[in-house]
């Protein structure tokens, strides 16, 4: 088994790598960097691979799609566990698994799970390098599209590195996509250990371990220990005519309008006002010394849902996910530029839908998944 590393990862990084690559077997072990040039690599390889097909490039510089499995669109909330060591710490709206029952359950599915692919090590940051809010993980998955997500999504590799420093205080989180089967998909999250385990999905809420599952799941963990709250809230920054800054959090569930608001273009009618996006997803809070409360959001990018975004719901995302930006299983037109319900372009006359079927006006199924995605 090759290893690629220009990283210089820490004792208990490469221990854990080892201890992981023994169970899954990899043909291949390549430590990430987060550098341009290891982007354009993979994206390479997914280009070859099919994982990605490369869209009009003079209209929508650096944009590709990626289709997944068709039963894998979503998150999996019925397959995904909090494992405390007693069901009361779990809380009452999360699933409970034993941490034993739980290790017992995913260890033979991650066995040689990785056979014939490669294990990809990706260090990121949830929160800004310095801040003594961060928190570092460490992602291992098989997958080229998690990197690349997750390049977009944290800030990843050397960065992470450079902010852990000589600690082993890591989430040690773990991705594979197994088979893919929905009958051996599992999303387990060990908050007493910092880990996180998910097999048997590539979509991004059960593959992107950075975000629901470290960002929200173990932060709430982390913060209740800690005195602060992990919230699924956008942040938005306002300011007066007269100067007056305010910031203003708010907790919709998914796919309700939260990267809508966290765009916020301020209305000609109300002249003067500015808007800025700090946040469209997650919120860490914490009281600070000063009586007030402080929030950052811990991502650097945005996965948002991709239908009734336009020129008309949000001109910032519209404009936006033009350049850079991986879209997943939106419909992709005979001119290689994707379209989506609510797109400000008509229904072409013909495309191919999100799973790659030819798809018309006519056709009784919609032509992007109702959770396609951006992400940018």
């Amino acid at each position: 088994m090759a290893t690629k590393t220009t990283v210089p990862a820490t004792p208990a990084i490469r221990k854990w790598v080892e201890e992981i690559s023994s169970l899954t077997r990899p043909d291949e072990v390549v430590y990430c960097d987060g550098s341009e040039a290891e982007e354009q690599r993979l994206i390479r390889e997914c280009l070859a691979t099919g994982e990605l097909i490369e869209l009009n490039q003079e209209k929508l510089p650096g944009c590709y799609l990626h289709r997944s499995a068709p039963h894998d669109v979503a998150r999996t909330e019925h397959l995904t566990f909090v494992c405390t060591d007693t069901e009361d710490e779990a809380g009452p709206n999360n699933n409970w698994m034993a941490p034993a029952a739980a290790v017992a359950r995913l260890t033979p599915l991650f066995d040689g799970a990785m056979q014939g692919r490669t294990l990809f090590v990706v260090p990121f940051l949830m929160g800004p390098p310095g801040s003594r809010f961060t928190k570092v993980g460490i992602e291992i998955t098989d997958s080229r599209y998690v990197v690349l997500n997750m390049r977009a999504m944290t800030r990843m590799g050397q960065v992470a590195i450079d902010e852990l420093g000589d600690s082993d205080d890591f989430t040690r989180c773990l991705h594979s996509l197994g088979d893919l089967s929905p009958d051996r998909r599992f999303i387990m999250h060990f908050p007493q250990r910092n880990a996180v385990w998910s097999i048997g999905s590539g979509y991004g809420g059960n593959a992107l371990l950075g975000k629901k599952c470290l960002a929200l799941r173990l932060a709430s963990w982390f913060g209740r220990q800690e005195g602060w709250l992990a919230e699924h809230m956008l942040i938005l920054g306002l300011r007066s005519p007269h100067g007056t800054t305010h910031y203003v959090t708010g907790a919709f569930p998914s796919a309700s309008g939260k990267t809508n608001l966290a765009m916020l273009v301020p209305p000609a009618a109300i002249p003067g006002w500015q808007a800025w996006t700090v946040g469209d997803d997650i919120a860490w809070l914490r009281p600070g010394t000063d009586g007030r409360l402080w929030a950052i959001n811990p991502e650097a990018g945005f996965f948002g849902v991709v239908p009734g975004t336009s020129s008309r719901t949000n001109p910032s995302a519209f404009e936006m996910i033009r350049h850079h930006t991986i879209y997943t299983n939106v419909a992709l037109r005979p001119d290689g530029t994707p379209w989506w319900e609510g797109h400000d372009d008509p229904p072409p006359a013909q495309a191919e839908d999100w799973q790659g079927r030819p798809w018309t006006p006519a056709s009784s199924e919609k032509a992007a998944h109702p959770n396609s995605r951006f992400t940018t």
